[in-house]
């Protein structure tokens, strides 16, 4: 399982239940990687979908406590039931995509994180664990910055050395 995120100078990741900056190179980014693939999410993440509507063209898994079942998405109501879940799928294919309780509960389990650094201050109400000052996770690539709507970003990827099995 991996992370999937963007984040601002202080590892801010969100604000108001939604996304800091509108940054097209990044949504690109977010859109190919996740395509086809498995996002798992909180029920905060899919309500702030246009429409609370989940991704199209992904098995979207919601962790939602007695959160109503659905047919456009595989609702589960305990973390119990969405490891049951994530290990029908091969784990190179499932992204956690927010929000930050799911990312932090769901860290110690991801094999890599990719991160979008967005060189600005969105501030942000809701944070990312600074991985650059975790010993368990190293900084395994880093793209050359580039600007994007007026942003300068950079793609980033790390590894976690101390994967947790669920």
């Amino acid at each position: 399982m991996k992370a999937i995120l963007h984040a601002d100078k202080e590892w801010g990741i969100g604000k108001s239940n939604g996304l800091m900056f509108k940054i097209p190179a990044d949504m690109k980014f977010f859109r190919e990687t996740t395509t086809g693939n498995v996002v798992v999410m909180g029920s905060n993440t899919l309500k702030s979908f246009p429409g609370g509507n989940p991704l199209k063209n992904r098995t979207n898994i919601v962790l939602y406590p007695n959160g109503q079942m659905r047919d456009d998405c595989i609702i589960v109501g305990s973390l119990d039931e969405l490891f049951s879940e994530i290990k029908k799928y091969d784990t190179d294919k499932v992204y956690v995509i927010g929000g930050a309780m799911m990312y932090k509960t769901l860290l110690p389990y991801c094999s890599e994180v990719l991160v979008t650094k967005v060189d600005a201050v969105g501030d942000a109400d809701v944070y990312f664990e600074n991985l650059d000052k975790n010993p368990v996770f190293k900084l395994v690539y880093e793209s050359e910055e580039v600007e994007t709507n007026g942003y300068q970003i950079k793609f980033t990827r790390y590894k976690n050395t101390a994967v947790k099995e669920y």
